[in-house]
């Protein structure tokens, strides 16, 4: 059951919107954490249905569609669908550590503010391929009932002259102006370092300008940028961010936790612990796509488990795969 004062402040906080969810939202953490997931999802689906955020108004007919037709930056982002929370991934400790702390600022920010302590609005994801980045946005979201929108670098990098500092400003100004998580994947595109010789002039005034707007950023969400070459990124951009988050492969602790997970509706017929050591240097993703690849082998012999037989050979298609892709430098 809960525990009382978590009740106390769900009744407490009714008719404010933002309060209620976040009191609810540790009911039902609390829930998860005791094994009690059914009734967790139950609680969470009410909640998402019939709580909106503070932020989250109604939308009004007919004028919804119209305002993201004529929104300066709808060709700026893609909406990325969110649907796994915190409960759903496996991360190393300190990472969750960190992502249940923003989670708990953002959640009680008013109390914060009330004390004119600053909130995290801008956040600096690093580490290799694979390895989660994406995926603790999508958390983020998730956790905090955000939209995630993703910045599309190819579209926002022109050959323009001027054109891309013109892009990132209207780019900033759409997460100025609504509650969401701007997520800028590929970082290091927009932001290399000046002292890079091969760069010209104009990518040196876009990272001048990149800075400014990452500096003044005080939109009501966060700004969330992601990079697997740290680097290359220039050194002045480190110190705008509120927190940065360091992303590494999964420890074996890590990959034996990721295959119960993976394997929990569909289990397997052989010890978990077996293929821990073959896993080892591989990436989240790597080990996620071997996982759904065993599931996919057995489902089409229609089993209703995974043999050690199939587990290996969804093993050798990645390690054959990861090969192919090393050698055209992917």
């Amino acid at each position: 059951m809960a525990k009382a004062d978590h009740i106390k402040k769900l009744v407490a906080s009714f008719g404010r919107n933002q309060e209620f969810r976040a009191a609810a939202l540790r009911i039902i953490d609390e829930a998860t954490s005791q094994g009690k997931k059914p009734f967790a999802e139950s609680l969470r689906k009410i909640l998402d249905a019939n709580v909106r955020a503070d932020y989250q108004t109604a939308p009004q007919p007919g004028l919804t569609t119209l305002a993201s037709q004529i929104d300066a930056a709808a060709d700026l982002v893609d909406e990325i669908p969110v649907s796994r929370g915190l409960n759903d991934i496996v991360l190393n400790s300190d990472t969750r550590s960190l992502i249940e702390g923003l989670i708990e600022e953002r959640r009680r920010r008013e109390e914060l503010r009330r004390h004119r302590l600053p909130v995290s609005t801008r956040l600096l994801f690093s580490g290799p391929a694979g390895c989660g980045k994406t995926l603790c946005a999508e958390v983020l979201a998730r956790e905090l009932s955000l939209p995630l929108y993703s910045a599309r670098i190819d579209v926002i990098i022109s050959s323009l002259l001027g054109e891309t500092a013109s892009n990132l400003r209207r780019l900033f100004e759409f997460a100025e102006r609504r509650p969401c998580i701007l997520f800028l994947d590929e970082f290091d595109a927009l932001a290399r370092t000046r002292t890079d010789i091969a760069e010209h002039n104009e990518l040196r005034r876009v990272v001048n300008s990149l800075l400014l707007m990452i500096e003044r950023f005080k939109g009501p969400g966060l700004v969330i940028a992601a990079t697997n070459l740290p680097q290359s990124l220039d050194e002045a951009l480190w110190r705008r961010f509120d927190d940065i988050l360091s992303f590494d492969p999964p420890t074996e602790r890590e990959i034996a936790l990721l295959l119960k997970r993976q394997f929990a509706n569909f289990p397997a017929q052989f010890d978990l612990d077996m293929p821990v050591s073959k896993l080892v240097g591989m990436s989240y993703a790597d080990i996620e796509r071997i996982c759904i690849d065993a599931i996919k082998k057995a489902v089409l012999k229609k089993r209703k488990s995974i043999s050690e037989t199939e587990f290996a050979a969804a093993l050798r298609q990645e390690t054959r795969r990861k090969g192919l892709t090393s050698r055209r430098g992917l």
